[in-house]
């Protein structure tokens, strides 16, 4: 039986003989505007970060520094990020974080087909860091994980495939990809969105969501592509077609997300987010200004890194008539400069500049936006680079709003530089909302 310090010293060298690889391709068209120039990954999240942060950083304070990012869909903005933020890796001590690119390897026309093919078409790049684990994420998810207790896991239990779930009420899981696993974590059933999901062993309230993240033994997963590459009736994905398989031959272990989030579940609840639409890209920023949010960014013992440029302090001035404004459950990052307002429940990413009186609630303004002299806004999200002129107002009517900008069900705006362009040049003015 192992002791506790031979696991231990097992969970600190299983990280070095791993190679991550993150998908970072995708468009994320439920993000509508927000994803027509950068890839999902590399979408403005929390003030400061993008998403992909995350999971480098849950790979760096796992101890995992041999990383590769699969990219597709137009990858500039994430590309330049990696370059600005992710470069600080010891290449003379075998760490690196290597662009893949789709066409370099097989077919210079040839686009990912699908997730797995995406791993496919780098596996001769694979081969060569002879990795004995691979752990495939996504990058486009929000939480903090410690992949060393994953890794740990997956050798203990002699695993040749270990899928990451999360377990989530059983009411709501009609929308996920969902395990069924016996009292042994052996997964004995993977079914897409269920009317009727399978209930944890022990907790019947309780269902296991895939989240994307899976760790193979690598000479497995090398059998697995090549095999699925062959078949013509595959979608060459490992939603779809891989975790299926290896749950038909019987040989795929769930690992429980609150055995190795972070902070531990005896600490908090576990916190994960799929960003992927507007309504989640939205509450999932604004959770970050409460009193005791969920996803702790103060925590010292697991940083997210990211690339920050040397902007000066955030500073608040009064407006002309020498009043202060008020700013309440709000983050501000550096570069910005608020003048006279009021601000609440929002989010400011670097570089904003508001002009006095303005009545600011519930927004995520994202980086280089100028908010006009008495501007009110509500509910909203303010692409990168937005400049509202003086006296608009969104987020107050819904006809207007869902006229000139793109308005969820739930009744958050997304706000762009083109929308405005076009509000502003047909001169329209702000609804008349005594009426």
């Amino acid at each position: 039986m192992k002791t506790a310090i031979d696991r231990k010293l097992l969970a600190g060298q299983l990280p070095r003989r791993t190679v991550a690889l993150i998908l970072a391709g995708g468009r994320g068209t439920r993000l509508r505007q927000l994803t027509d120039n950068r890839a999902k990954p590399a979408v403005h999240f929390g003030g400061k970060f993008r998403i992909i942060d995350f999971a480098l950083s849950n790979c760096i304070n796992s101890g995992i520094r041999r990383i590769g990012i699969v990219t597709q869909y137009r990858p500039h903005s994430l590309i330049r990020h990696l370059q600005r933020g992710w470069s600080f890796l010891k290449g003379e001590h075998n760490e690196f974080i290597d662009l893949m690119p789709a066409g370099q390897q097989l077919d210079e026309n040839l686009w990912y087909r699908g997730t797995a093919d995406s791993v496919l078409q780098n596996m001769g790049i694979l081969r060569s860091y002879q990795p004995d684990y691979i752990l495939v994420l996504a990058g486009d998810h929000v939480y903090k994980m410690n992949y060393s207790q994953l890794l740990l896991d997956h050798v203990e239990r002699k695993s040749v495939c270990t899928v990451a779930c999360l377990e989530i009420p059983r009411a709501g899981a009609s929308e996920f990809g969902i395990l069924a696993v016996d009292d042994k974590r052996k997964v004995v059933e993977f079914v897409e969105k269920p009317e009727n999901p399978p209930g944890m062993p022990g907790n019947e309230d309780v269902s296991l969501a895939s989240m994307g993240l899976y760790v193979f033994s690598a000479n497995y997963l090398y059998h697995l592509l090549e095999e699925d590459s062959e078949d013509p009736s595959s979608s060459h994905d490992f939603g779809r077609d891989i975790i299926p398989k290896v749950v038909r031959e019987g040989r795929a272990l769930a690992h429980y997300f609150s055995m190795s989030c972070v902070p531990a579940l005896d600490v908090a609840p576990p916190y994960w987010r799929d960003v992927g639409t507007i309504d989640a890209f939205w509450s999932a920023n604004l959770d970050l200004t409460s009193n005791l949010p969920q996803l702790n960014l103060y925590d010292e013992d697991w940083p997210i890194w990211t690339y920050q440029a040397q902007e000066p302090p955030a500073k608040f001035v009064p407006d002309p008539h020498g009043m202060d404004g008020v700013t309440a459950n709000t983050m501000v990052s550096g570069g910005c400069i608020v003048c006279g307002s009021r601000i609440s429940n929002t989010i400011l990413f670097s570089r904003v500049r508001i002009q006095p009186f303005c009545n600011i609630d519930q927004a995520v303004v994202l980086p280089e936006c100028v908010i006009g002299q008495g501007c009110r806004l509500k509910r909203v999200v303010i692409d990168r680079g937005c400049h509202i002129q003086d006296g608009t107002v969104i987020g107050e009517n819904e006809e207007y709003d869902a006229r000139h900008f793109y308005r969820t069900p739930k009744g958050v705006v997304l706000v762009t530089q083109e929308m405005l362009s076009d509000l502003y040049n047909q001169k329209q003015d702000s609804p008349d909302l005594s009426q």
